[in-house]
């Protein structure tokens, strides 16, 4: 099973190889075999690329917003007729299953590419300022040469997340994946320039840790968009400050999902599971802290045990799999870790917690794993874990699980089940994040803002907010009369 790419870069158009760069060995997490050999990006290839965007860049900026869209949908239209060969990349890049990859991957990404392309004429509007015999007026310009920065959990669609507003703004990007998932970025940038895109808007970069301070700290990048850990946020942040860069952060959670007594439980306990177990529980948003009120815990905790351990585990290929490996041996020691932790520290594991028996070869799986009795303190319910570990809490009352449920220095999101909607409502206002949900869990379509708040980030992703974050307002006042002055 290979899936070697051209070369390791795609910058002006072109694949682009140096082999001066570290080899970076990309591993089809599910057999640890090694599907394909790319080069880290040495500072020459950063150049490149950098100055390939700076050079395409205003061109594409005088384009009429409605031009620029039509070369985004074209891009939409040739991912969906090949969401089928994406979505097995995709599967092979992360492990992902494809039952998940073929609905939820190059799918949302074409959904970015078609929204941004069919708002921009409206969505980059300014506005007329009337001011007695004289007016102003503002409009939005683009920032000039945006970097993203990818994480490895939803490779293409991340991609085509910051890809998408950037470009319908009138930017320049230059794209980083994580090194852990390489491959599908590339196939967007071709899909890309195959839709009509320019030369040199939208360039692809592989690299390591070395590689994104090159990228942040060059004088000619105007933003930075990263979605990534609180950790390396903070790196990030901070080293684009000192040049007051734009910068868009979509960084961890430890987000609260809150069910009430009154809940649908058969719901609710789908939401939780999805919430924690969808991508192998590799998703930045999930619920991982689930507080069920203490009424209703033993039989949301037999139903949620039962549907758990139903759950298939085994080939991401085939196409009744549910649960794949995770992206990385080194993930899944960290997973294993803090389950080690949550049964020293005295939590109740009440399924899962270990390797399945019956997945074979070196693939990167771990059980899918609940735990009861889990109190505000743990290591397992402070900290992020990145994988399918599920921490349930009792509760009492509403006041005091708002009050526990804000006490973490995350806010990416959170949610609550309820059958009384003013109370989901009341509780959603008071939750200190920045994306929920009621009654349901883990949408994010392109059409609504997805960003975190306190650690967990800043700037939106998607929908209209999105185009705040990648240009800015340029005011024009237009005196229409003599200038008079006093002196």
């Amino acid at each position: 099973m290979k899936a070697q790419p051209i070369a390791s870069h795609f910058i002006d158009g072109e694949y682009v190889e140096d082999t001066d760069g570290t080899v970076i060995e990309s591993l089809y997490p599910a057999t640890g075999e090694v599907i394909a050999r790319l080069h880290a990006a040495t500072p020459a290839i950063v150049e490149q690329a950098i100055a390939a965007a700076k050079r395409a860049q205003p061109e594409w900026a005088a384009m009429s917003p409605t031009a620029r869209g039509r070369i985004l949908k074209r891009a939409a239209d040739i991912m969906r007729e090949r969401n089928r060969e994406l979505s097995e990349l995709e599967t092979l890049d992360t492990g992902k299953p494809i039952q998940e990859t073929i609905v939820a991957d190059p799918t949302s990404g074409a959904d970015s590419f078609e929204f941004f392309g069919g708002i921009a004429a409206a969505g980059l509007n300014g506005s007329y300022i009337p001011l007695g015999q004289d007016f102003a007026y503002t409009k939005r310009v683009p920032l000039g040469v945006c970097v993203g920065i990818g994480a490895w959990n939803y490779p293409q669609q991340i991609a085509c997340w910051k890809g998408a507003p950037a470009l319908i703004c009138g930017n320049a990007m230059v794209f980083k994946p994580s090194e852990n998932t390489p491959l599908g970025a590339l196939k967007i940038a071709e899909i890309l320039i195959e839709a009509g895109l320019p030369k040199g808007l939208y360039n692809v970069i592989q690299g390591d840790r070395t590689t994104g301070p090159l990228l942040v700290n060059h004088p000619d990048v105007a933003k930075v968009s990263l979605t990534g850990s609180v950790p390396t946020g903070r790196k990030v942040a901070a080293a684009a400050a000192g040049s007051l860069k734009h910068v868009t952060m979509e960084l961890g959670g430890k987000s609260p999902l809150i069910v009430f007594d009154d809940a649908d439980i058969d719901s609710a306990i789908g939401g939780a599971m999805l919430g924690n177990f969808y991508s192998t529980g590799q998703v930045c948003s999930n619920g991982t802290r689930v507080f069920v009120q203490r009424s209703i815990k033993e039989t949301f905790l037999s139903r949620l045990k039962a549907r758990t351990e139903n759950m298939v585990i085994g080939d991401p290929m085939d196409e009744a799999t549910q649960i794949g490996p995770m992206v990385s041996f080194d993930q899944r020691q960290k997973v294993m870790s803090y389950i080690d932790k949550g049964k020293a520290e005295g939590a109740t594991l009440v399924t899962g917690g270990g390797i399945p028996n019956h997945v074979t070869g070196e693939g990167y799986y771990v059980q899918p794993t609940v735990f009861a009795d889990v109190t505000d303190e743990m290591t397992i319910a402070r900290e992020e874990i990145f994988g399918p570990v599920m921490c349930v809490l009792d509760f009492d009352d509403e006041a005091e699980v708002i009050a526990r449920a804000n006490g973490t220095e995350f806010g990416l999101s959170g949610g609550v089940f309820t059958s009384d909607l003013t109370r989901g409502h009341r509780v959603a206002d008071q939750l200190e994040a920045g994306t929920l949900w009621i009654n349901t869990y883990n949408l994010c379509p392109v059409e609504i803002p997805f960003g975190g708040s306190k650690q967990s980030g800043f700037g939106r992703e998607n929908s209209l907010a999105a185009l705040e974050h990648y240009s800015e307002l340029k005011t024009v006042y237009v005196g229409m009369g003599k200038v008079e002055a006093p002196y």
